[in-house]
């Protein structure tokens, strides 16, 4: 990732016929303020006697690992009179470093400043068992959109209280409030019948679950982050988003999706559709999915699973690791 970052500082460059500086601030101007740190700590590398993996791995995201060929996408810099080999060159970058060492000493040392070590843990916590980062009531739903809050699973309607989420069976038919978040609660004044019995009973109301890696996630970068010459402000508006779904859009995803793509033309998924045939399905969808998932770490993932016997209506669960299962050992 960090390669092709300092790749496309180096396209832009020569698309502009600009200095590696310049090239850096036109893409640092078009990228969201809060995330130009990140491209500001690459700017103090982008000398141009280094070429992108001398860069990456000066910044420590990227390393040889012991007995292992060394990982890098551009052939290394030859050993000539004024081209050092790579190890030479990464010295030469440490050197330059050197002179103000207090900038920048890896991303890992973020977490490190108290203030953040709490947050930083949270959020490992929160990556790693695939579950919302702003859930206030502990039952695995969300009304935060991102950071695998209600892209990834039904909005919650009530954070406050456990027994409220998407999927459950209706409490007392919902006669005073919304306990399953599908919009229907209430009594019908004209004859004393709950909404939710009225519309719901005997509907076979039924949400849907994806046990999935990157394809059902819907992994996808924009063609737009990567291409220069269609590189402006308008084209990263939606980086902060994608960052914080894991560079995933499961909104728009071919099981889970609920929203209209902006990325590929009209969302069909498996939930609408049982949503079409039955509004009581309103909202009850998961999509637990992450990239790199395999039938290795699917014990792990189904953890993350909110659905209850006892209380909740029954699922229909695709079980999808089609990438990594099929294209690795």
């Amino acid at each position: 990732g960090c390669v092709l970052v300092v790749s496309v500082i180096e396209q832009l460059a020569q698309w502009h016929n600009s200095t590696v500086k310049a090239a850096m601030e036109r893409l640092c101007n078009y990228i969201p303020g809060k995330y130009q740190i990140i491209h500001h700590m690459l700017c103090c590398y982008c000398y141009r006697e280094m070429n992108a993996d001398v860069v990456c791995h000066s910044l420590k995201l990227c390393k040889q690992d012991p007995g292992q060929p060394l990982c890098h996408l551009y052939a290394p810099p030859k050993r000539e009179k004024h081209s050092p080999g790579f190890f030479c060159a990464l010295a030469h970058a440490g050197q330059k470093w050197q002179l103000e060492p207090q900038r920048f000493t890896g991303f890992s040392s973020v977490c490190a400043f108290p203030l953040l070590a709490n947050l930083c843990e949270k959020i490992k916590y929160v990556m790693r068992h695939k579950l919302p980062f702003e859930d206030f009531d502990g039952d695995k739903f969300s009304t935060f959109p991102t950071l695998r809050g209600y892209h990834w699973r039904g909005r919650d309607c009530n954070d406050k209280n456990t027994t409220v989420y998407p999927g459950r069976r209706p409490d007392n038919w919902d006669v005073k409030s919304d306990s399953n978040c599908n919009g229907i609660w209430g009594v019908d004044p004209k004859d004393g019948i709950p909404y939710e019995e009225k519309f719901c009973k005997g509907a076979d109301s039924q949400g849907v679950v994806l046990l999935g890696d990157s394809a059902g996630a819907h992994f996808h970068i924009p063609p737009e982050w990567m291409t220069v010459m269609q590189m402006s402000a308008k084209s990263f508006a939606n980086l902060p988003m994608a960052f914080t779904d894991e560079l995933d859009w499961p909104q728009f995803s071919e099981i889970t999706g609920f929203l209209n793509s902006t990325i590929g033309g009209w969302t069909d998924s498996l939930y609408l559709r049982l949503r079409r045939r039955n509004r009581c399905n309103h909202r009850d969808l998961q999509n637990i999915s992450q990239n790199g998932g395999s039938s290795g770490n699917l014990l792990y993932l189904i953890k993350s699973l909110a659905r209850s016997q006892l209380l909740d209506n029954p699922a229909i669960v695709i079980y999808a690791t089609i990438g990594n299962d099929v294209c690795n050992g």
